[in-house]
């Protein structure tokens, strides 16, 4: 790992909980939204998915949204359902790492989220590992839809450094977005783009031999 971090900043999706976009995208085809891949991606999205990760619009309005999109009715349990099937699971390991860490380290948690996904990824670490949230792990948790902004925008990470006292040169950021990590990088945050492939446990925080 880079020398001299004092302070780690993970991402969630893709870093620490284990997502499949692909299998968001089947279940929205299946429903009927056809074009949803062009809609939203790990890469880019529309406003309405910017918005909701924001906190600008409510579950409801979301949903809403989304029934019109497929054109014809649907539940929103059905929505629900096709917009959380993308979260899989937290690798037990993950977890132990951050544990491991939390002593020497200050961590804290950025995510872009929203209110579905806040409580379904805090149902699956609580059915799988018996903690109520993410919170028991990290010294604070952002998570975009609750502070009104979310990454890439500098901003976001501007606050971050602001709200801890934390100095950018000693700050380590770990996410699998490239755009996220630039976003990161121009705020002079060192960072490990987590490429398709790597894992934080096999890649980054190695047993010591």
């Amino acid at each position: 790992m880079i020398q001299g971090i004092r302070h780690i900043i993970f991402d969630l999706g893709g870093v620490l909980l284990n997502i499949d976009y692909k299998r968001t995208e089947e279940a929205f085809i299946q429903l009927g939204v056809a074009d949803f891949p062009q809609r939203y991606s790990q890469l880019s999205q529309t406003t309405v998915f910017d918005d909701f990760e924001t906190g600008k619009i409510s579950t409801d309005v979301f949903i809403n949204h989304m029934q019109q999109m497929a054109g014809k009715p649907l539940t929103e349990e059905q929505i629900i359902n096709a917009w959380n099937a993308m979260l899989l699971d937290f690798p037990l390991r993950r977890l132990q790492i951050l544990q491991q860490l939390r002593p020497y380290y200050d961590l804290l948690l950025l995510s872009n989220t929203n209110e579905i996904h806040e409580a379904a990824f805090n149902d699956i670490l609580y059915k799988a590992h018996g903690m109520p949230s993410l919170g028991v792990f990290f010294d604070k948790v952002y998570l975009s839809h609750r502070i009104g902004m979310r990454k890439p925008n500098p901003e976001v990470f501007e606050k971050i450094l602001e709200e801890n006292g934390l100095k950018a040169a000693d700050t380590l950021f770990i996410d699998d977005s490239p755009q996220h990590i630039e976003g990161a990088k121009s705020v002079g945050i060192q960072a490990i783009y987590l490429e398709k492939g790597m894992t934080i446990e096999g890649n980054i925080f190695l047993p010591k031999q």
